[in-house]
């Protein structure tokens, strides 16, 4: 995307643009700067106290919004402004802070801005249709969005960072995980050499879908640009890596880092030692700075200043350097200066691309409006683990391939809604008192009637278990167990931890019947709310906890709850050096 093609409306300071109109008292916005003695003066509200002030139609200012009368300048509680109105003011532009201010790690080290909801943001928004089904976040729900930095050269303000001629690959990738009581958050990098398998992706090229083949160990950067994929095609194969469920996507470029860190005025990093590096054009001494425009962009891009020199070390210098953005969106400074609201909101939006699902203002304001309250000591940044890959050849640890040993506790305490930090113990008390009577709900499922085998009809899909699991399952099922309306319908299109069965409400004696046979607990039991047709199918989803046909299967409660030992994990609220 072309981050500084939309216009110039950022020229001009709305925080300049409020004058004093000696008639009403009130300071009201002026859009002429040319016609200082003359304000424009904004359609009022209604008012009992005495009538509205005549008005100069101007056409409105695509950087900010219409005032009402009785409201002060952006700046704070100034001329004939009642205690009344200014507290209401100052409270609505608080709330409106803090939600751009959670909302900032999801930009790649940006924000949304104050003003989200300003209508006119929505044309500096790039929306791409995956060819997925539109969807969006659940309020009710965990919620996974997939942030994508992309390292594509092309368009103004992305050049001169090596290949003039690159489309793009995705350079930063962060799976970021809200938990669904909204106490906590897990933002998962996931490295751009690691070896994986990229799955085929439905793109939509000129309003027709194309599908692109899928390809076995390859470089996960390679999910985006390449071939012509498109971000749905990044969010399909992290869904294939992880079995997280991804609900939308945002993706920004070069430019982001620099307008965003530029707009915020400046992020303060640390550096233990003197570095310069000459691929990222990175100089500073040892100590602290304020970095923004391109030296916050050579900050994050460097990956030969820091640690063993590596991709895996430039991901903890990006987690540092978003970490202490998310700290100066939510700082006094912040919170307090109009000038910068307007600078973030019109910055972070022209950066932003995102799919149908957050493609307008209000769902952006509906999604920060999710992450508002949780506090930055309960969000975690880590790495997905991982190894050198084996086969690379020697000494040239080029590639690396996911450490299973680490990473499926990890995945399984994501899928699970487990936090890697310690949350309020209030919310944990009332977390454990709602599991405990959910558990007894979900007990409750298994007492009753058992259809005989003969009248079980289920659709087998394999969602993480070992290759061939839905076809030996069905055997097993038909040849020992009598099931012979089963059917095999492959592999499933996301992965699940856990195995799972889906049913109807009038299937109920059937899905007991099947627990019976398949050594299910009634965590795995998934019932719906309305009745199914006389002969339709129950679905029935291996997961990752499957090994054979019969061996009983590990219940929900065996998430794990505990990070694995040795895992690289930063809180959002915390300062270090990089090193």
């Amino acid at each position: 995307m072309d981050a500084q093609s939309r216009g110039r409306a950022d020229e001009i300071d709305p925080a300049d643009q409020w004058v004093l109109n000696p008639r009403t008292g009130n300071y009201e916005l002026q859009l002429d700067h040319s016609a200082a003695q003359q304000p424009t003066v904004a359609p009022p509200r209604r008012s009992r106290r005495r009538a509205p002030a005549p008005a100069t139609p101007t056409a409105p200012s695509p950087a900010v919004p219409k005032p009402r009368r009785g409201d002060g300048p952006p700046g704070g509680r100034r001329g004939g402004r009642s205690r009344k109105a200014g507290g209401a003011s100052e409270r609505r532009r608080k709330r409106l802070a803090i939600t751009g201010g959670t909302v900032a790690f999801l930009l790649v080290g940006g924000s949304v801005g104050a003003y989200l909801y300003f209508e006119h943001l929505n044309s500096n928004l790039n929306v791409i249709d995956t060819g997925r089904k539109a969807g969006s976040f659940k309020k009710d729900q965990p919620i996974n969005i997939l942030v994508i930095g992309t390292d594509k050269r092309s368009g103004a303000g992305n050049q001169g960072y090596g290949d003039a001629n690159s489309v793009g690959h995705a350079d930063t990738t962060i799976l970021f995980h809200v938990s669904k009581d909204r106490s906590n958050a897990t933002a998962l990098s996931i490295p751009r050499d690691l070896i994986t398998d990229i799955p085929v992706c439905p793109t939509k090229v000129d309003g027709a879908v194309k599908d692109i083949p899928a390809t076995k160990a390859t470089r996960f950067n390679n999910s985006l640009g390449q071939e012509g994929r498109d971000p749905g095609c990044t969010m399909r194969t992290v869904e294939e890596l992880t079995g997280v469920p991804v609900d939308n996507f945002m993706m920004v470029d070069f430019n982001a880092v620099k307008s965003l860190s530029t707009a915020v005025g400046g992020v303060p990093v640390c550096v233990e030692k003197d570095v310069k590096d000459q691929a990222s054009k990175l100089d500073l001494k040892a100590g602290e700075h304020r970095l923004e425009g391109e030296q916050a962009l050579a900050f994050v891009r460097t990956r030969h200043a820091f640690g063993l020199k590596s991709d895996l070390d430039r991901i903890k210098t990006q987690q540092q350097f978003l970490g202490s953005m998310m700290r100066e969106m939510k700082s006094k400074e912040t919170l307090t200066s109009p000038k910068k609201f307007f600078s973030l909101a019109e910055a972070a939006t022209k950066s932003l691309t995102v799919d149908q699902g957050l493609g307008s203002i209000g769902k952006l304001t509906d999604l920060a409006g999710e992450l508002k309250d949780i506090d930055l000591k309960n969000v975690t940044f880590t790495t997905l683990p991982v190894l050198d890959n084996p086969n690379d050849p020697p000494n040239q640890n080029l590639t690396v391939v996911v450490n299973s040993a680490q990473a499926d506790p990890l995945l399984e305490m994501i899928r699970g809604d487990v936090s890697l930090t310690e949350v309020e113990k209030q919310k944990e008390a009332a977390k454990e008192a709602a599991d405990s009577e959910a558990k007894s709900k979900q007990d409750a499922l298994l007492q009753g009637n058992r259809a005989p085998a003969g009248d079980v009809r289920v659709e087998v899909y394999n969602g993480g278990g070992p290759s061939g699991s839905a076809s030996t399952t069905l055997t097993w099922l038909q040849q020992s167990k009598g099931v012979y309306r089963a059917s095999n319908h492959g592999n499933a299109a996301v992965k699940l931890g856990s195995t799972q069965l889906e049913y109807a409400p009038n299937q109920a004696d059937q899905a007991r019947a099947l627990a019976d046979m398949m050594g299910l607990s009634a965590a795995a039991l998934k019932i719906g709310t309305t009745d199914a047709a006389p002969k339709a199918p129950m679905k029935l989803t291996l997961g990752a906890d499957f090994k054979e046909p019969g061996a009983p299967l590990n219940p929900a409660s065996a998430t794990p709850q505990q990070a694995p030992e040795g895992l690289q994990r930063l809180e959002a609220d915390k300062a270090v050096c990089a090193r």
